[in-house]
């Protein structure tokens, strides 16, 4: 979207969890032109993956740690 001044505005859809806007994601940003609001997208999106780990993957009974029924 253009605003009246000429600058490009995006807003993220889905909200950003908690720990990302605390971190300073933001879902709506701006730029002057479309490389800038890329540029701006793209650091929200780095903010928010750098504030939520990824999720634990489960374990694998075949190697230490994992769940294994032992005989």
């Amino acid at each position: 979207m253009r605003s009246d001044a000429g600058r490009l505005w995006a807003s993220r859809e889905r909200p950003f969890p908690v720990a990302a806007e605390e971190a300073g994601a933001c879902r709506t940003v701006d730029g002057d032109d479309l490389r800038e609001l890329c540029q701006a997208i793209a650091r929200q999106e780095s903010i928010a993956e750098i504030e939520i780990p990824e999720p634990d993957t489960p374990p694998n009974p075949g190697k230490a740690g994992g769940l294994a029924a032992t005989a």
